[in-house]
């Protein structure tokens, strides 16, 4: 029972993409890579954003749809 060959590793990769599918894997796949593409970013760019103020979002265009709420902290 030593290490795994590399036919070990095939059968392994054929059944995950058998009972996921390859749409599946390739969205998880993309979904992971932009994650830890967002958490380099941050890293990165952490203390460098922290000086600057958020900036404020405005809408245009209201619909019937629109909630309009705001925020408050308690005191």
């Amino acid at each position: 029972m030593g290490s795994f060959s590399i036919w070990h590793w095939l059968i392994v990769l054929l059944v995950v993409v058998l009972v996921f599918g390859t749409k599946k894997l390739k969205n998880v796949g993309s979904d992971l890579g932009s994650a830890v593409k967002g958490f380099k970013d941050g890293m990165k760019g952490g203390a460098e954003s922290a000086d600057v103020p958020p900036q404020q979002v405005t809408t245009s265009k209201v619909d019937a749809n629109t909630v309009d709420v705001e925020a408050k902290t308690k005191s």
